[in-house]
C-alpha cells in the first residue's frame, strides 16, 4: 500500500495493521514523518517531481494494492493558484499510480470542489470502471474535502472448460 501526502501519519496507523506480517505500506510527504513501526517505510518526497513515480515503486519493491492520496497543498488564500496546486497533487497521484500501483489497485484520492476536481473526476471516470465520492463523517463542518473511491476494471477471470463425459464411448 501506498500513501501520499501522509504527514502527520494517521492513515499510515490505520493501513499497517491491514497488510498483514508480510505487507508493507510505503508513506510518501515532502514533510518529515515521525518512525512508525513495521510493516510502514516512510519516504521524504515531492511525489509530483517526474522521477518521483519510479523512486516510490523503487522503494516500495512490489506493485501496491492500494493507493491513497491524501495530499492537500499549502493554501495561498489566491483561488488560482490553490486550484493549480491541487490539479498538481491529483496529477501527481495519478502517475504513482500508474508507475507504483498494481493494475488491479484501488484509488482513495482526497479531493476538494472546484474546476480542476471537475476535470479530475472526468479523468477517474474514463480510466476507472467505478468512481465515487465520499464525505467522511468526522471532517469539520467547515471542510468541504472529499474523497474519490475509484475501482478499476476487475481482471476478467480465465473461461473454465468443463469437460463433459461423452455417453456411449
Amino acid at each position: 500500500m501506498i500513501e501520499l501526502g501522509c504527514w502527520p501519519g494517521a492513515w499510515l496507523q490505520v493501513l499497517a495493521p491491514r497488510v498483514g506480517l508480510t505487507g508493507a505500506v510505503l508513506g510518501v510527504d515532502i514533510v518529515p514523518v515521525d518512525e512508525l513501526p513495521a510493516p510502514v517505510a516512510l519516504l521524504q518526497l515531492d511525489f509530483t517531481e517526474e522521477a518521483a513515480p519510479e523512486q516510490i515503486a523503487s522503494a516500495l519493491g512490489r506493485p501496491a494494492d492500494l493507493l491513497v492520496s491524501d495530499a492537500a497543498p499549502k493554501l495561498t488564500g489566491i483561488r488560482e493558484v490553490d486550484q493549480a496546486a491541487m490539479a498538481e497533487l491529483y496529477q501527481g497521484a495519478l502517475a504513482v499510480a500508474d508507475r507504483a500501483a498494481a493494475p488491479t489497485a484501488p484509488l482513495v484520492i482526497k479531493g476538494f470542489p472546484g474546476p480542476e476536481s471537475d476535470a479530475f473526476r472526468a479523468e477517474l471516470r474514463r480510466r476507472f470502471a467505478s468512481v465515487s465520492e465520499v464525505r467522511p463523517e468526522g471532517k469539520r463542518g467547515t471542510s468541504k474535502e472529499f474523497y474519490w473511491v475509484a475501482q478499476p476494471q476487475a481482471p476478467r477471470a480465465k473461461p473454465s472448460r468443463s469437460r463433459r463425459k461423452r455417453r456411449g464411448r
